[in-house]
């Protein structure tokens, strides 16, 4: 396993603020020692159960004193700003002074956990501090527990729990994208929107910036010998062991002969090992002369986009794509990259948003296809049942899906996607060997190249999301959880054959609600706003809608209960329909950046 600091910029912190009731006397005296425990609490919480998506143990500073009055609050503020904090967290089980003692930075993301106990009223101070940041334009997320507890009761219940590391996983996400790059390599994929790279959005909603190289840098650099060549025969090595070609499918007379395929191979692998190093840099490449390129862009996401003036005359790029979204290369385990293939930067926002959430790798694909039961029985034969019974929506896409999507790893003999910390080597093995590479069909990439090609295994849960960007009102984020659902084999070749049988395949079955645009799974296809989606390990969508209110994003769709939808406390001034409050907040607050 492997893993290296790839980008430049210290990993966020978060701090932690112990607010205390600032009466000498024998009142904040008695009191201490629990306001110091409760922040000790919160910080050995964040710091056992989460990590940042490189795998980096997450790190919380507590205020060297408690905070009872402006002063220790102007300290507290200063020593969070030596050490990195950008995300904050304040506690107390008691009375404190509302306004004086608040995080008044306005680039922090900020949460408030307000004891629940009847000695001391925490809740009063959760209140008048909300009301404060409110007042202020400084929204903060509310937390406060639904039991009463003892005032010596040093345990955090299980809801509060959940808020303090769904914000804290929100709000380190929202912090390790600022100052990072999106690098597009390329232009417009055949007028797909989402590849119009809109650095407005990058810069104000996400406090990222872009940087930008044609395509035919990929082209310099194999001709001019800009890569490690020991660590290119390393990869062929791999390559060769690892990754099994398929039949070639193409009609004879676009067949390429072996020797050129055997070029192509070589190509790609170089491809792969190039766009890693325009994402990131690469210090071997110092050493051989070529100090400029060894710098790389400081890019944490990047899209590629290949059609059609790269793939009518070079190999494509899916190899590339496939293998760096993958937690595994020539090199061993590593942290998944993320690039999205055409392209299309706001499918690779969306895979960005779930790769920060999770640390694990994501999953892109075309929503290409509803297939109705009724549809599915007459052209197989087979009655849709199970996850099935309502109908299936087909992801396939030559490009960018993570190899481990195809679910071959396992937890309690249930299939899962991981962080890379946790894969074994046997488990990278198997994901290997469930794929195959059939060489690229020919009617769409004239270059040639090779494809994924697998299955994925049915019963994982997962989320499709998508941000789109919508004239006269900015970004929007779209959410779908469901699950991966698997078909008898002879189906999946029927419907398989109809779109292009040398493509990862993930039949997707949303949750459906019986409301809106999730009446039925018919109703999720025809309202998703692009042809492109990304997907992610697990139910999420909770930890995406807390992210996007972070970010000042509308969510236009979704089926995440109501009762796990957590935004700042301020949505609710904007009347009594979640939907409606969170459009008028963000409208009402604009881009994190602006």
């Amino acid at each position: 396993m492997t893993n290296t600091k790839r980008l430049k910029g210290q990993l966020p912190k978060i701090g932690i603020r112990p607010t205390i009731d600032g009466r000498m006397g024998g009142v904040r005296e008695s009191l201490e020692n629990q306001t110091m425990q409760m922040a000790k609490n919160a910080a050995e919480l964040i710091s056992k159960n989460l990590r940042h998506a490189d795998g980096s143990a997450v790190e919380c500073v507590i205020a060297d004193s408690t905070i009872g009055r402006v002063a220790e609050a102007a300290a507290c503020a200063d020593k969070f700003e030596r050490e990195g904090v950008q995300v904050t967290i304040t506690v107390t089980p008691c009375w404190c002074y509302g306004s004086e003692t608040i995080d008044m930075n306005p680039h922090t993301i900020k949460a408030i956990w307000g004891f629940n106990g009847t000695e001391r009223p925490g809740a009063v101070y959760l209140a008048a501090a909300l009301a404060g940041h409110n007042q202020k334009g400084l929204p903060a997320f509310s937390i406060y527990g639904r039991n009463v507890q003892d005032s010596a009761d040093t345990t955090i219940p299980d809801d509060v729990k959940e808020k303090l590391l769904r914000f804290a996983k929100a709000g380190l996400a929202v912090a390790t994208m600022r100052g990072k790059s999106y690098l597009s390599i390329g232009s417009v994929s055949m007028g797909i929107a989402g590849s119009i790279v809109d650095a407005d959005f990058f810069q104000n909603y996400l406090g990222m910036r872009n940087e930008y190289a044609d395509m035919s840098e990929i082209i310099r650099r194999v001709n001019e010998g800009i890569y490690d060549k020991t660590e290119f025969a390393k990869a062929m090595e791999w390559t060769k062991k690892y990754c099994k070609e398929g039949a070639d499918l193409n009609p004879e007379s676009t067949k390429k002969t072996r020797q050129k395929m055997d070029e192509i191979w070589e190509y790609v692998v170089k491809m792969t090992i190039i766009i890693r190093d325009m994402m990131i840099g690469n210090p071997k490449l110092k050493e051989l002369g070529f100090g400029e390129e060894s710098l790389g862009h400081n890019a944490i996401l990047s899209g590629f986009q290949g059609q059609r003036q790269w793939t009518d005359h070079m190999p494509n790029g899916d190899f590339a794509e496939a293998i760096l979204n993958s937690s595994f290369d020539w090199n061993g385990i590593r942290q998944a990259f993320v690039v999205a293939t055409e392209n299309d930067s706001l499918n690779g926002v969306a895979m960005l948003f779930g790769h920060l959430l999770t640390g694990t790798p994501q999953v892109f694909a075309d929503v290409r296809t509803y297939w109705s039961p009724e549809a599915i029985q007459r052209v197989s034969g087979w009655k849709p049942e199970g996850l099935a019974s309502g109908g299936l929506i087909h992801l396939i896409n030559s490009g960018s899906a993570s190899l481990d999507g195809c679910g071959q790893m396992q937890v309690n003999g249930k299939p899962v996607m991981k962080p890379y910390w946790e894969i074994s080597q046997d488990e990278a093995n198997k994901c290997l060997a469930a794929t195959t590479w059939y060489p690229a069909n020919a009617g769409y990439f004239r270059g040639g190249g090779y494809s994924s090609k697998f299955i994925t295994v049915g019963g994982m849960p997962v989320t499709m999301c998508r941000i789109n960007l919508i004239k006269g009102l900015g970004p929007v984020l779209q959410i779908a959880e469901g699950y991966s659902v698997e078909i008898p084999k002879n189906v999946h070749d029927i419907l398989d054959k109809r779109t292009d049988e040398t493509w990862p395949t993930t039949w997707f079955a949303p949750r459906t609600t019986g409301e809106g645009p999730f009446t039925d799974v018919y109703s999720v296809m025809a309202n998703w706003g692009a042809n492109h989606g990304a997907f992610s390990y697990g139910h999420i969508g909770a930890d995406l809608i807390t992210l996007a209110s972070m970010l000042r994003i509308p969510v236009c769709m979704h089926n995440v209960e109501t009762n796990q939808i957590f935004r700042p406390s301020v949505w609710g001034a904007f009347g009594m329909d979640t939907e409606g409050q969170d459009y008028r907040a963000c409208q009402t607050y604009g881009p994190l950046y602006k």
